[in-house]
């Protein structure tokens, strides 16, 4: 008899434990109950920004449309930035206005200097973003230039990271995203003597700016 393979021992004792599942160690625990206890910060907005700055990104409130474009200018201008990736039909306009070169086509990236996004939903615990291959750029479209601005709305805040899923498969239904992403603040790294480097295998630097609007900016 030919002997099984390590691939068929492991497959072997996966069916096994499917048909033979082991009791739960605890009966009496609810596993539905949040384990983590709730921000301090009474509002979501708050909230959010206090664990995006702990994690080395900036918030930014915009009342308006208004002070969200000349929030936007004050930035790209003080850092001298000219040329931004964007592929949002809503920020692509906003943008338009500021006279800057704009870039839609991911071609184009290794010119910009910063990456203008929206994002999927703001995850209110960890202070992170969710992107997702559903929004109209492609990963490389916030990874590649050293600067990453985010324009989200008040509407966009879910507690925790199983909320965001819940809120991306209430709005997508069996169609939910191949990709996604959360990014909680600049890329890092420590894995050269453990000292910490920033935007070692992304942008440097991670811009909130939120709206506070009714309707969702996508």
């Amino acid at each position: 008899m030919k002997e099984s393979t390590s691939k068929e021992k492991v497959l072997k004792k996966i069916r096994d434990a499917l048909v033979n599942g082991m009791p739960a160690p605890y009966e009496g625990v609810d596993s539905g109950v949040g384990v983590f206890h709730k921000p301090e910060a009474d509002y979501r907005e708050e909230a959010f920004a206090e664990a995006l700055i702990q994690a080395n990104g900036r918030f930014v409130f915009c009342k308006d449309v208004d002070e969200l474009t000349s929030g936007l200018h004050t930035l790209l201008s003080q850092k001298g930035i000219q040329k931004v990736f964007c592929g949002e039909t809503f920020l692509f306009g906003l943008l338009k206005e500021l006279k800057l070169e704009i870039a839609g086509d991911t071609d184009e990236l290794s010119g910009c200097m910063a990456a203008v996004t929206g994002c999927e939903a703001l995850v209110v615990r960890h202070g992170s973003v969710v992107l997702s291959s559903r929004q109209t750029m492609s990963r490389r479209g916030f990874i590649t230039p050293s600067v990453h601005i985010v324009v989200a709305t008040n509407k966009q805040f879910v507690d925790e990271p199983k909320d965001a899923f819940r809120f991306l498969q209430a709005r997508y239904g069996k169609e939910i995203p191949s990709l996604i992403s959360f990014v909680t603040g600049p890329s890092r790294t420590a894995d050269i003597e453990k000292n910490l480097v920033l935007g070692a295998h992304g942008p440097k630097e991670l811009y909130i700016f939120m709206l506070d609007i009714s309707v969702p900016v996508h």
